[in-house]
């Protein structure tokens, strides 16, 4: 297990910059096993250095695409978040964070769900346009999403300008249709901001 204090989600690309020996000593076992995957929790109070922190029961499962040893043992990684997990119990760290996991799949989702992710999605286009007006770093607006209404729910909840926890509420959210209904009113709530936002620089102008 790799706790962080950034949230990932399947499908988001997440690259990591590895330096800590318990670290590096995970990446090595990662890669000598069949698939290079590891665990991904937020940390909920605590450090990422050092060990001693407080992690969240519900993560993702990183899969190591690209992995570069650099001369001095660090590691810079290329990984991309696979499918949710729960922590049933966390082990003692020996040598790095260990837990007993199971995988939380998504329910089978209704048919309207494709609807609620287009909607969603305009909104989140409107959003990464406003950003981008507004010299915020974004995703291109016209970045593509999956036409597979579950794994866009999670794209949606990736591509969204929002927090740590607001996308941990989404991460654990049960399903793919309370997940875009909830990413669906934070996009709307910021648009409505980026919007106040832009009429103050008008006016400024």
């Amino acid at each position: 297990m790799f706790p962080l204090g950034s949230v990932l989600v399947p499908s988001m690309v997440l690259p990591l910059h590895v330096f800590e020996e318990r670290y590096r000593t995970l990446t090595r076992d990662c890669l000598a096993s069949e698939v290079p995957e590891f665990g991904v929790t937020l940390i909920e109070r605590g450090s990422e250095v050092g060990g001693g922190d407080l992690r969240f029961w519900v993560g993702t499962v990183a899969r190591i695409l690209e992995a570069v040893e650099l001369d001095d043992g660090r590691f810079a990684l290329g990984t991309v978040g696979m499918r949710r997990i729960r922590v049933v119990r966390w082990l003692p760290d020996d040598p790095y964070p260990l837990a007993e996991v199971e995988d939380w799949e998504d329910p089978p989702p209704p048919a309207e769900l494709t609807g609620q992710v287009e909607a969603a999605t305009a909104v989140l286009r409107r959003v990464l346009a406003l950003a981008t007006e507004l010299g915020r770093p974004a995703a291109p607006a016209t970045i593509p999403l999956s036409e597979e209404p579950v794994l866009a729910s999670y794209q949606l909840v990736a591509l969204s300008p929002l927090g740590p926890a607001d996308q941990q509420d989404l991460l654990e959210e049960p399903d793919a249709v309370g997940r875009v209904e909830r990413v669906a009113d934070l996009l709307a709530e910021h648009e409505s901001l980026l919007l106040r936002e832009l009429e103050l620089d008008g006016g400024s102008a």
